[in-house]
């Protein structure tokens, strides 16, 4: 686990709070992953390419949106 990153007991408590997965669609890989990087992002400051490739594709970390409304993502 890198620094700054999630410790198990905090996402234990973060997972339930996300929206649950659609059926159809790509799957958006690891969800933790997914959430460690983006607060990388905002506790770094950093560009969204400067995002390090252990969090997954720099794309996906800065345009993922959820939200409860049916049929946005």
């Amino acid at each position: 686990m890198a620094r700054g990153n999630l410790a198990d007991e905090q996402w234990s408590v973060l997972q339930p709070l996300l929206p649950k997965r659609r059926w159809g669609g790509r799957p958006s890989g690891p969800r933790r992953q997914l959430i460690d990087g983006i607060r990388f992002r905002i506790r770094t400051g950093v560009p969204s390419r400067g995002v390090p490739v252990e969090y997954g594709p720099w794309g996906r970390i800065c345009t993922r949106r959820w939200s409860d409304q049916p049929g946005s993502s």
